[in-house]
């Protein structure tokens, strides 16, 4: 056993020791069995998260099944009723938020597959640059302007792929750009009175509330933007802090859904000594390359044009699109795969303006949409005889050669590779769009050995189709009183229906992970709810309390209002100590309307683990564990009752 996996068992028998010991107290001070069992439930959940004994998910299965199974075993320690009755054990599965979320990750994959999210991801990259303390406040405060309008995990869904392309492209982990964004997500949620489920409740609870109370005491509903203020004040907290000290607190992680392409050029480094990258220059109307054709520059300068743009915009690559006899002209933009050297010498030479990165070919030459690969000549191929120049074969397959490895020789631009007669066995090393690569593969001539690329089809003619059912997803969503869940599922269905994706695809679209852990948790928060224990842990932290000035007591609260909303879903948090705050607000001779909203904002201060819908869907994306949460979400959450109750008190 080695000395890091001692470290953490001995780390585990330590949490399970003071665990077990947490819950033998319970039994002498809780006023029932029922809530000793689900409250020793609860802490066995925390455990399993924060020592990750299992996956979350898993996790949050095994819970699940717990409850059902003291149905059975129950009455044999005094409990007479189940903590969820058998019947409503799955209605997680079923619920609002769960269903939401299956249909917004479908809707997100339509859009992605009809290229609109790449369109998003090129003009954030384009504005942002490719570091993180430019990209990651564009992200995430985009994502919180979209996640005031609509339900917070919906805008963090759709914005997945767009973040994952703008991983792959800038060469970002999706790790150090998910969770800034999932956190502003939820941040965003803040700042309308409609862009959370809280938020949303909050008007008609207050109005509930107020047939208790007398004439003087009733409570007035906050406008669409009465917490505008406190929730672009926890929006710019967010941003700033990612901008900060995103570089202590962010993991560099294996995501699950890695970058595609990301590690190809330090693949064939490593294999066969090609220290190529991609370039964009600009031919200015005084270069002596005017005039010339590619076959006239690529071999003596050692690079490779692989795409072109001349000035009345029209762009060439691919297959058919270019070949060597294509001659170049003034405020012609190339797009160059070379060695740094080679491009400078050839920059030099040609007096042309070297781009600092790819502005106008940052999405068809995206890793995700080409990149080099290897492809081999079998025996038996039509091509064995003949040279690439002989048949073409940039313009004619897509693939423009950049090495041949031959007899344990690498062969690059510059040693004539193109006009040497192919061999049975030769390796060829080329920069080809992954749609041209999947063609060849049923190609005889070659024998495509890159197998880690994009096999997908993207289905650009269907872009129409994909933003108009996103549209009327999102406008019954803000315009309608329909669920959300309906809402969210009559654009997936119209994707699906449309031929934006089939059914097969819509299905993989799905992580299941995130629904298992979700819907498994949402029994837990039922049980924790009817039996008492929430309101009998409110009850406790209050009395502790004693009689504190008002700005204590709130700040209890909104405390208590975080604590419930890791453990129960915010919805319940907020309509289980709603009356409670009002009631609390009046006997302390504060204003309730204003203790009611601070449940309501503190139940989206849910980082600290991945019970939130939205930490949830990144998780498996991002690859991240409960720690990682813990150490970036720990001081999130301190920051937000910080800035919540500074603004709060300034604002009202």
């Amino acid at each position: 056993m080695s000395t890091l996996s001692k470290e953490a068992l001995i780390k585990r028998l330590i949490g399970a020791i003071i665990f077990i010991a947490a819950g033998f107290s319970l039994t002498g001070a809780v006023p029932t069995i029922e809530i000793a069992w689900v409250s020793s439930i609860l802490l066995l959940t925390i455990y399993l998260f924060v020592f990750e004994i299992v996956e979350v998910d898993v996790a949050a299965i095994c819970i699940m099944v717990l409850l059902g199974l003291t149905s059975l075993v129950g009455p044999m320690f005094g409990i007479e009723q189940p903590f969820v009755p058998a019947q409503h054990l799955f209605d997680g599965f079923a619920s609002n938020a769960v269903i939401s979320i299956v249909a917004v990750m479908i809707i997100g994959k339509g859009l992605d597959k009809t290229g609109v999210m790449n369109v998003v991801a090129g003009a954030i990259l384009k504005h942002g640059g490719t570091t993180e303390k430019r990209i990651i406040p564009l992200i995430s405060t985009t994502v919180a302007i979209i996640s005031s309008f609509m339900q917070n995990v919906g805008a963090a869904a759709l914005f997945l792929p767009v973040v994952s392309r703008i991983s792959a492209r800038s060469g970002l982990p999706l790790s150090r750009l998910l969770m800034p964004m999932g956190f502003c997500a939820i941040l965003g949620g803040t700042v309308t009175m409609v862009g959370s489920s809280p938020l949303i409740l909050l008007n008609d609870l207050m109005m509930t509330s107020n047939q208790a109370l007398p004439p003087g005491q009733k409570m007035s509903a906050f406008h669409l933007f009465s917490v505008a203020p406190i929730g672009l004040a926890l929006v710019a907290t967010g941003v700033i802090y990612f901008m900060l000290f995103g570089r202590f607190v962010l993991p560099t992680t294996k995501s699950e859904s890695s970058p595609v392409g990301s590690n190809t050029m330090s693949y064939f480094q490593d294999i066969y000594g090609i220290d190529y990258a991609l370039f964009e220059v600009v031919v200015p109307s005084d270069s002596p390359l005017i005039g010339l054709m590619l076959d006239d520059v690529e071999g003596s300068s050692h690079i490779r044009i692989i795409a072109t743009r001349r000035a009345d915009k029209e762009t060439r690559v691919g297959p058919g699109a270019l070949a060597r006899d294509l001659g170049l002209e003034a405020g012609m933009v190339l797009g160059i795969l070379a060695s740094p050297h080679d491009v400078s010498m050839f920059v030099e030479k040609y007096k042309l303006q070297k781009r600092a990165g790819l502005e106008v070919f940052g999405e068809v030459l995206a890793s995700t949409r080409s990149g080099v690969a290897e492809v081999v000549i079998p025996p038996g191929s039509q091509l064995i005889g003949k040279s690439a120049r002989d048949v073409w074969m940039r313009k004619t397959f897509g693939l423009a050669m950049v090495g041949l490895h031959r007899r344990g020789e690498t062969l690059r631009e510059g040693d004539d590779i193109r006009n040497l007669p192919l061999e049975a066995g030769d390796t060829l090393v080329v920069h080809t769009s992954w749609e041209a690569l999947a063609r060849l593969e049923s190609n005889r001539d070659f024998v495509v050995v890159t197998s880690e690329y994009p096999h997908e089809e993207t289905r650009p003619q269907k872009v129409g189709y994909a933003l108009f059912f996103f549209l009327v997803a999102l406008g019954l969503v803000l315009f309608s009183d329909l669920r959300l869940s309906i809402s969210l599922l009559t654009g997936a269905l119209g994707m699906v229906l449309s031929g934006v994706m089939n059914i097969d695809e819509a299905y993989e679209a799905v992580s299941w992970k995130t629904v298992f852990l979700l819907a498994s948790l949402i029994p837990l928060g039922m049980a924790v709810e009817n039996t008492g224990t929430a309101a009998w842990i409110a009850q406790q932290t209050l009395a502790v309390l004693g009689d504190v000035p008002v700005w204590v007591l709130q700040s209890a609260l909104a405390v208590l209002a975080t604590f419930f909303t890791l453990v129960m879903s915010n919805v319940g948090a907020t309509v289980l100590l709603v009356p409670l705050a009002v009631n609390l607000a009046i006997a302390a001779g504060a204003d309730p309307a204003v203790f009611a909203l601070t449940v309501a904002i503190a139940t989206s201060n849910s980082f600290l683990i991945p019970t939130h819908q939205v930490n949830a869907l990144l998780m498996g994306p991002g690859g991240y564990r409960v720690p990682d949460f813990m150490r970036a979400g720990g001081v999130m959450t301190v920051l937000f009752l910080i800035v919540m109750m500074v603004m709060m008190n300034l604002v009202f």
